[in-house]
């Protein structure tokens, strides 16, 4: 019988195979190695999501002019450093709190996307419609990542070789072509390529929810089938 009490995280196979794993992971312990005491988890989890709030504020004030949208890159950046360095430097200093982790990290990375998309949304390149249909397909799929953790005992990262990492480069190319091209009527009536761009996002997440969940249950019939 499981213990209710036990980390939700101890024990779990991480599956990350994105493009820019090993680099970054090379990258992220020499950035711990060389990070001050006063630097903790918690305050690095912390300026992950004051990254996510430059970044909304970025796209949400550019409706006053797009320079507004450096904002919102630099706010990937350090929403990068902050998501991406707290684990690894628990780790590193080998101070982790699993339960406690687990818990604040991907409740965090919930809020860290709405508000991505909400600014995306509130500003002039993409309707609040087409943002709202990335965001379900984001959440969709972490549930399934973490219905699979409790299932499976596996965590997955990445799909179709890319992860978070990967997903903010290129959101910041995104970033950089509406400073480029501007807003405007799209060839798709009300709807700008930005639109197409996010929206098509949108519906590969749903699609490999879907598609996850199928092959997951499968797996899962086929083990308690044996039993």
């Amino acid at each position: 019988m499981t213990d209710p009490l036990q980390s939700p995280s101890a024990g779990l196979d991480r599956i990350q195979q994105n493009f820019l794993a090993d680099a970054e992971r090379k990258l992220l312990t020499w950035l711990c190695s060389r990070m001050p005491g006063w630097v903790t988890p918690d305050l690095l989890t912390l300026l992950g999501v004051i990254g996510a709030l430059m970044t909304f504020g970025g796209y949400a004030a550019s409706n006053f002019g797009s320079g507004w949208l450096i904002l919102a890159i630099a706010g990937y950046v350090v929403q990068w450093f902050g998501d991406s360095m707290d684990g690894s430097l628990a780790r590193y200093r080998r101070i982790e709190r699993p339960s406690y982790g687990y818990f604040i990290d991907h409740s965090c990375d919930g809020l860290v996307v709405l508000l991505i998309l909400a600014g995306m949304g509130l500003s002039p390149f993409v309707t609040m419609d087409v943002a709202l249909v990335a965001l379900a397909g984001y959440l969709l799929l972490s549930i399934h990542a973490y219905l699979s953790a409790r299932v499976l005992g596996e965590f997955k990262l990445s799909y179709l070789s890319a992860g978070p990492t990967e997903l903010r480069f290129m959101l910041i190319g995104l970033t950089l072509m509406m400073m480029k091209l501007g807003f405007g009527p799209g060839l798709f009536g009300p709807w700008s390529g930005f639109d197409i761009f996010v929206g098509t996002v949108g519906v590969i997440l749903i699609i490999l929810f879907i598609g996850q969940t199928l092959v997951t249950g499968r797996r899962l019939a086929r083990q308690e089938a044996r039993r």
